[in-house]
């Protein structure tokens, strides 16, 4: 039995199921409840998937796709980017109420306005464009007469020229329901999906079934080294035994 080539083999298996857990050696680690597909199918809710071999993205229906730049288990906590560098388009038309995130960081409402003309204030660059300027304000802001109101949203923040980098405010976080026969005492329980517990589990298993081949294998060669022992050790007294009848009948034969 070729104990290398069994190693070698159930290596490569581990590491194919280890590597699948992030997008190429520069992604992040993905972990339990979260999962990684090739490309996204449209799960509100845990699937990531790959873009660019290192970047890891995730897809909202009804919205788009945004850049996953970090995640911490610890304080479930989703940092993403916009990848089209326009935070308040996402704050407008994201709608989290069908997904089990929510806004990391406290909400308040906020009204975005269009305008034909400038108002006081700074109009939002990467929504506005030439006759029409878009502003986001408090609700209580009466509505100018060159203005119409979009739509009031709960958002982190309303916009100012100082935070306007891609990513400043898209911080989710995440719930799961506790499961009816399970209390928890944060309120949090992970979902055991076959898909999660595969993904959670699957290195573990592939290194203890790894050891396990490896310890057959190693087992089997003793087993074997041993039977091959045994038989020359049976040979050299079966010839011993043979001599010596030989050496026993040569006087015999002489008288």
């Amino acid at each position: 039995m070729n104990t290398p080539f069994i190693f070698i083999f159930f290596f490569i298996l581990f590491l194919s199921y280890t590597e699948a857990t992030k997008c190429g050696s520069k992604g992040l680690n993905i972990k339990s409840p979260f999962t990684l597909s090739p490309y996204h199918n449209n799960d509100p809710n845990f699937n990531l998937y790959c873009q660019n071999t290192n970047t890891t993205m995730i897809h909202f229906p009804f919205y788009g796709n945004l850049v996953v730049k970090s995640i911490s288990y610890n304080t479930r906590k989703l940092n993403l980017i916009d990848p089209k560098s326009c935070v308040h388009e996402v704050f407008l038309n994201l709608n989290l109420s069908l997904t089990p995130f929510r806004y990391y960081y406290v909400v308040r409402n906020y009204t975005y306005l269009n305008c034909s003309v400038p108002i006081n204030g700074n109009s939002i660059p990467c929504l506005s464009g030439y006759g029409h300027h878009v502003y986001s304000v408090e609700p209580s802001v009466k509505v100018p007469d060159s203005c119409r109101a979009i739509k009031t949203v709960e958002i982190p923040f309303g916009y100012s020229s100082y935070l306007s980098d891609n990513s400043f405010g898209l911080g989710l976080t995440w719930e799961l329901p506790k499961r009816d026969d399970e209390d928890g005492d944060d309120g949090f329980e992970e979902e055991r999906t076959w898909v999660h517990l595969t993904t959670k589990k699957v290195p573990m298993i592939a290194g203890l079934v790894l050891l396990a081949a490896v310890g057959m294998a190693m087992k089997m060669k003793i087993l074997y080294t041993k039977k091959i022992s045994v038989s020359n050790e049976d040979m050299e007294n079966q010839f011993s035994e043979d001599l010596l009848a030989q050496q026993h009948n040569i006087p015999q034969a002489l008288v």
